[in-house]
């Protein structure tokens, strides 16, 4: 186990407050999961959320910028084309 650090509960508010000690190195603001385990309390920190970017407002920002013009390529018939083919005029 690590090194024990001493804190005191305090109210704030409606709620009860712990004043982590500087020496844990806990930055302002952080946020916390509190599970109550074996008679105690285990503190866990939250994963932050994914952060997403929305683009929505970037439409027509930049008119000068055209999209390229789609790529034409062209592929050979599928085997199962051809005989299809095949079929299809031997029965005509």
């Amino acid at each position: 186990m690590g090194k024990e650090h001493h804190a005191k509960s305090f109210r704030s508010g409606n709620s009860v407050a712990i004043r982590m000690p500087a020496a844990l190195g806990i930055e302002p603001g952080a946020e916390w999961i509190v599970v109550e385990q074996d008679g105690g309390l285990v503190l866990r920190p939250k994963q932050l959320a994914r952060r997403t970017i929305d683009v929505s407002g970037f439409a027509g920002k930049a008119p000068w910028l055209k999209p390229l013009p789609p790529e034409l390529r062209e592929f050979e018939e599928r085997p199962s084309t051809i005989a299809a083919h095949m079929a299809d005029e031997k029965a005509a």
